[in-house]
């Protein structure tokens, strides 16, 4: 499967994006979907996943309560509603795929397709 992330840009503090994760090559209906980010020389770092089954999202703490993921299969798109957006939060996101029903995937070696980077900005 082959993912295509868009939706970044710049944005003001307090401000809200929201990125899509397109999918083509098969349907991620029976992945496990998830938003990662890296900021320039460091390490990419799990942002939120979501797990078809139960379409219930998993998060890391700095942006619980601020980013929602949602999937809408028949689309074939998943998204991250970024909302309250930081200057911390200014880095380049990706979308990544592992098939099967496995939650809380939060590494990176957990998934197998990746798409390319998106950058968000955002000015204070």
């Amino acid at each position: 499967v082959q993912l295509q992330a868009s939706g970044g840009g710049l944005v003001q503090a307090g401000g809200s994006l929201r990125l899509s994760c397109s999918a083509s090559g098969g349907t991620i209906s029976g992945y496990v979907m998830g938003w990662f980010r890296q900021a320039p020389g460091k390490e990419r770092e799990f942002v939120a996943t979501i797990v078809w089954s139960d379409n219930y999202g998993y998060y890391t703490d700095s942006v619980k309560g601020r980013f929602t993921i949602s999937r809408d299969d028949a689309k074939n798109t998943v998204y991250l509603q970024m909302n309250t957006l930081k200057p911390e939060d200014s880095v380049v996101y990706y979308c990544a795929a592992s098939p099967g029903l496995r939650v809380g995937l939060r590494k990176t070696t957990d998934y197998k397709y990746w798409g390319q980077g998106t950058l968000v900005t955002v000015s204070s």
